[in-house]
């Protein structure tokens, strides 16, 4: 399979597989997918889960030294910590997370449903959705600070109305404490709870609990292999919201109506979060192709995180020559990515054929960094194909619906005959007898 190699401080450092489907009749056939979860990962994360269901805070601090490299006496952060974060921060920089906190709140309120009553036939039913009671949301923090992602998860579960958010975030291996715009992030958006504690040993005591962290309800938020696996591995025990949010993925669709270096820039924002994600590169025209894979080589040369950018690139860096842009749209929907780019004269074809994407942004300007930080909707999204059956984090998955069913004595004569009919067909015959009882108190006025 030919490759484009990235050559990065004159010597090469990753490679750019090169997949030509042209002529193809179904591009989709045998795509590359991403490796599927080591055993060593699952048993790894599996014996991290169990120390912390047994031992608690114990195992937390441990694991923490283990992983992280600090030793810390307690996980919780201290309110006055995350004050002087605050206030410690840049005036850009407070400034940025105010109006991303604004905006991600103001589109999660559109999300809110309405309580509905339907009223039929002597039947009224009531349904309205309630907020569970406790989330967890989960941050990364050992490859870099993420104050976005704190507020992208802990915003939309208050706009659902949950009156109690904690948030665990590594600590940083140099310092022992969390970075301090992610502290920042937390008392923009009013969180108390901020405990200095990372990895699957983090989803593991927001699951179970230990003396320091109360068990949650619903566990949110992105992270490595590890986290990823974690929450899976907890799905019996606490909610764990949206999809597979594990590392990141884009693809790129291009037709070089805007220039190289913006797709290429866009294929490379989100390698620079390390390896096991995923980029791909797609279009139908090879000089586009050429001259794209040159921006990413010139890009990457200048990043400062050129080496976790070469990593992903070299295991899941792809450049795709298609027939077509209704091909190059089948390639994306096998794909599924997680962020998918429509840097195309005309989107509109394109957009009415989307399937399978977490989060879409068409046009030259719409990077999906813009997403990642300040549009509004969650950039906690489905990834490892996940977005074939799931969506971004919404405040759907911080609330559950209810349902009130108040039935008249009218209402219960209209519809008992069918429920006793169904009853005694699946053999349920104490169903059955609930109505049978009824109707013949109904019959001889017996009970009122």
């Amino acid at each position: 399979m030919p490759s484009y190699h990235l050559r990065v401080g004159g010597y090469v450092e990753s490679v750019l597989t090169r997949l030509d489907l042209r002529g193809v009749a179904d591009p989709t056939i045998g795509l590359p997918r991403p490796e599927r979860l080591d055993v060593d990962v699952l048993e790894s994360v599996r014996s991290t889960l169990e120390a912390v269901r047994t031992r608690g805070d114990a195992a937390l601090l441990d694991l923490t030294e283990q992983f992280d490299g600090v030793r810390l006496e307690q996980s919780r952060v201290p309110g006055a910590q995350i004050a002087a974060a605050l206030a410690a921060q840049p005036p850009g920089v407070r400034s940025a997370l105010e109006q991303a906190a604004e905006r991600i709140r103001a589109h999660h309120v559109g999300q809110l449903r309405p309580e509905v009553t339907h009223d039929a036939d002597g039947v009224s039913i009531r349904s309205y959705w309630m907020p569970v009671d406790r989330v967890g949301c989960y941050v990364p923090g050992g490859r870099a600070a993420y104050p976005s992602t704190l507020l992208m998860t802990a915003v939309p579960a208050q706009v659902a109305g949950v009156g109690d958010v904690v948030v665990c975030v590594p600590p940083d291996r140099t310092t022992g404490q969390v970075a301090p715009v992610t502290l920042a992030a937390a008392a923009v958006a009013g969180i108390e709870e901020v405990h200095a504690v990372g990895g699957a040993q983090a989803v593991a005591a927001l699951a179970y609990g230990t003396e320091s962290i109360r068990p949650v309800d619903v566990v949110c938020g992105p992270g490595n292999i590890y986290v990823a696996t974690a929450k899976r591995e907890v799905a019996d025990t606490v909610g764990v919201a949206a999809a597979f949010a594990g590392p990141s993925e884009v693809v790129v669709i291009a037709d070089g109506s805007s220039p190289a270096e913006f797709a290429a820039v866009d294929v490379i924002l989100q390698a620079e979060h390390g390896p096991d994600g995923l980029a791909w590169f797609i279009t139908w025209d090879a000089d586009v192709a050429e001259s794209v894979t040159v921006e990413i080589e010139r890009l990457t040369r200048a990043a400062p995180r050129r080496t976790e950018i070469a990593a992903t690139l070299s295991r899941s860096g792809y450049v795709v020559l298609v027939d077509s842009p209704a091909a190059a749209l089948a390639v994306a929907n096998a794909v599924a990515p997680e962020h998918l780019e429509l840097q195309v004269a005309d989107p509109a074809p394109l957009i009415a054929s989307i399937r399978n994407a977490g989060a879409v942004f068409v046009g030259p300007w719409s990077t999906a960094a813009i997403g990642d930080y300040i549009a509004g909707p969650s950039h906690v999204l489905p990834t490892d194909g996940s977005a074939r059956f799931a969506s971004a984090l919404t405040v759907d998955d911080f609330v559950k619906q209810h349902h009130i069913v108040t039935v008249s004595g009218d209402g219960f004569d209209a519809l008992a005959p069918a429920v006793e009919a169904l009853a005694e067909a699946e053999g349920l015959d104490a169903h059955a007898e609930s109505v049978r009882l009824r109707r013949a108190a109904r019959r001889t006025g017996g009970w009122s």
